[in-house]
């Protein structure tokens, strides 16, 4: 135990020397230790006051919460076979440490008593954050409950964590289990040559003929807009769009349905109607009345759009290919052509003006203009995979703020998509501030023998996404960890992130990165003019295919009984019924591998992508007033944003940045729903 890495003093995890054996025993030392802390707030006999009670809570069991994040992390990331089993023991664990703590009674006599005299106190703003953060933590999950209820609640939150971790397992495995192998190159027409040069490399390392395609991102995605062999377009939707929902060992469908059931009855023990009612009450929306008003309302102004849209591809396809039956697996494919003939713009065209690197280095160029920052690129730090890089981040005055770890390539321990995650909270202690280190992780295109790693213009939007998320956690500047940097209402969080895609589309912006790999060449001003005379393109149908996830959400989230639930399929059918315009493929299912909601946190959530884009339109109309590198309006949103984390209620700091609340048109008149 002495020689485990986990549980010796470390600043940056020690990935070098983490075996998986470690993790065990870490997990049970660190909960031990955590369940004393905790005996120590309950057992002092002074009377309760925020600092013995309040704060003592909050700092308890960091040794745990940072062997939490790497573990759960590389399950994300870097998992294997035995990552994931030692998932399914350890989550439940985790889970009765936590509902422990959530139905102490005798803690919560003590977190009651502080709160009921916060009135006679002179605590700070972050202070009364925290309190009432902690206070409603504990009755939202369970502190009023009898003792029959409560264990009740133990069981459900036990078979959550178990449900939720296999549905994401099942996802990565039938990810990971698709193969479609091409064997006659000339089947492979408009493919990138990238694309078909990765998918031939992979084959030879599978030592098999031809040419392999998979599900990852970066080979799904191209192969679906320009694979003119309508036949593999199919094949691959199909693999995609039937993920946990084939008659395998990796069905979702059980799971799905455990896991609303779960959630419903949960909520219910609570108090709640529904799992929406419940999750909602500490976000921005505040009722699923709001939340169904909001998207219907976006639906309204978008389906027109989206109808006259399609009807446009539909009469292309039609008129290129003599197509009569528009199908799913036609839509990317015809977009893109459409797209090329009315902006004459190329997608491959772009790609080599966005050398991964050069993006990289733009995008921390952005960040330097707008809050001084400098990222400096460093080897000295552990790694759990030789393509992870490390950089320390500096603010204006060279002092150190934050680690960043970037992680930028699909591989078969890593699920699909990009996201944020953190290893370490910024959070003030004992007269010492501890920096956070923050960890964004995508799934682009690797490099091959031939080319570096080119980027498509979404993988450039989806970069300075995430890249968004990870200033919010690295300019963090709070004293209590729950409070710092993203720790802040799920329909706000998103506005960091949204905000930064911005500059993607900006003259000022690109032209600080966007080269050409090859000959160094700026990328013409004809092309930066096209992608911004396209970027509303099928807007209606991307605006309503966004609703749709939404409402599926609600679908779920919102129920109030299971009664009327007997297909999955069902459901979602049900759900997109008034907003889906192609032909259903009976053999798909979104929900089986919906994994923002049924893994990730956005559960009765996903509607905060569009919330926040409400936000974020009305954030960068005033960067444009005053200018796209405005230090005033950067220092701003860096000073009430970015730094005060979760201190504040989200709208007071919206108002305190802008000076008043959004304009809800701003996102429809730059989606160009309607007119400015």
């Amino acid at each position: 135990m002495d020689q485990n890495p986990l549980l010796q003093t470390f600043d940056h995890p020690p990935f070098f020397k983490i075996e998986n054996s470690h993790f065990k025993p870490a997990f049970e030392k660190s909960l031990k230790e955590a369940r004393t802390e905790i005996n120590t707030i309950v057992d002092t006999i002074e009377a309760p006051t925020f600092s013995n009670t309040i704060e003592a809570l909050e700092f308890s069991g960091q040794k745990l919460g940072r062997i939490s994040s790497i573990f759960f992390n590389l399950n994300s990331a870097e998992t294997n076979t035995e990552i994931q089993k030692l998932a399914q023991e350890i989550s439940p664990l985790l889970s009765e440490f936590s509902n422990d703590i959530l139905l102490n009674a005798d803690l919560f006599k003590k977190i009651k008593s502080v709160f009921k005299d916060k009135s006679n106190e002179d605590y700070s703003q972050e202070q009364i954050m925290l309190l009432e953060k902690i206070y409603k933590n504990f009755t939202r999950n369970g502190a009023n409950l009898n003792q029959n209820d409560q264990n009740r609640l133990r069981e459900i939150d036990m078979e959550l964590s178990r449900s939720s971790l296999s549905f994401g397992e099942n996802v990565l495995a039938e990810t990971n289990n698709f193969e479609l192998q091409i064997k006659d190159k000339s089947e492979l027409d408009g493919i990138p040559d990238d694309i078909k040069e990765s998918a031939k490399n992979l084959a030879e390392e599978k030592q098999k003929e031809g040419y392999i395609f998979t599900l990852d991102f970066p080979t799904f995605i191209p192969v679906m807009k320009f694979a003119e062999n309508r036949e593999l377009r199919k094949k691959l939707l199909l693999g995609f769009g039937s993920k946990g929902f084939k008659d395998n060992d990796y069905n979702n469908e059980e799971n799905v349905l455990n896991i609303v059931r779960l959630r419903l009855d949960r909520a219910n023990l609570l108090g709640y109607k529904s799992h929406a009612d419940f999750v909602l009450q500490e976000r921005m929306a505040k009722t699923v009345d709001t939340v169904h008003t909001f998207l219907d309302n976006i639906l309204e102004k978008a389906m027109p759009s989206a109808v006259k849209e399609l009807e446009e591809l539909k009469a292309f396809a039609f008129e290129i290919d003599s197509i009569k039956d528009f199908k799913k697996w036609d839509k990317a494919y015809y977009t893109e052509k459409l797209k090329q003939k009315k902006f004459d713009l190329n997608e491959e065209v772009l790609k080599p003006y966005f050398e991964l690197n050069r993006v990289i280095g733009g995008m921390f160029e952005v960040a330097s203009k707008l809050y001084h920052l400098t990222f400096k690129e460093v080897s000295d730090l552990e790694t759990y995979h030789e393509d992870v890089i490390t950089y320390k981040v500096y603010d204006e005055t060279n002092t150190y703020l934050a680690t960043l770890y970037a992680d930028f390539h699909p591989r078969a321990g890593k699920r699909d998509g990009a996201w944020m995650t953190i290893y370490k909270d910024q959070y003030k202690l004992n007269k010492k501030e501890e920096r956070p280190q923050v960890s964004i992780v995508c799934n682009f295109t690797k490099p091959t023998k031939t080319k570096p790693s080119l980027l498509t213009f979404n993988e450039v939007t989806t970069l300075f996404h995430e890249f968004g998320h990870a200033l919010h956690a690295m300019n963090a500047n709070t004293t209590y960890p729950s409070l710092s940097g993203a720790s802040v209402y799920w329909d706000f969080v998103e506005l960091p992130s949204q905000l930064m895609e911005n500059w993607c589309y900006e003259s000022e912006a690109l032209k600080l990165f966007a080269r050409h790999y090859q000959t160094d060449e700026i990328l013409p001003t004809k092309y930066i003019e096209k992608i911004k005379e396209s970027s509303n393109f099928m807007e209606g149908l991307q605006t309503t295919r966004q609703v749709s996830f939404g409402k599926l959400d609600l679908a779920w989230h919102a129920l109030e009984s299971m009664n009327s639930i007997e297909k999955v399929k069902d459901t979602e059918d049900l759900a997109f019924k008034n907003i889906e315009l192609l032909p259903d493929i009976e053999s798909t299912c979104m929900s089986t591998a919906f994994g923002h909601i049924f893994q990730g946190g956005y559960s009765s959530g996903y509607y905060s992508y569009k919330w926040a884009e409400v936000l974020d339109a009305d954030a960068f109309e005033y960067f444009k007033e005053k200018g796209i590198f405005n230090n005033e309006v950067a220092k701003k949103f860096r000073d009430n944003v970015l730094q005060l984390g979760g201190t504040v209620e989200p709208m007071a700091l919206y108002k305190q940045f802008r000076g008043k609340e959004p304009n809800p048109d701003a996102l429809l008149k730059r989606a160009g729903l309607i007119k400015s």
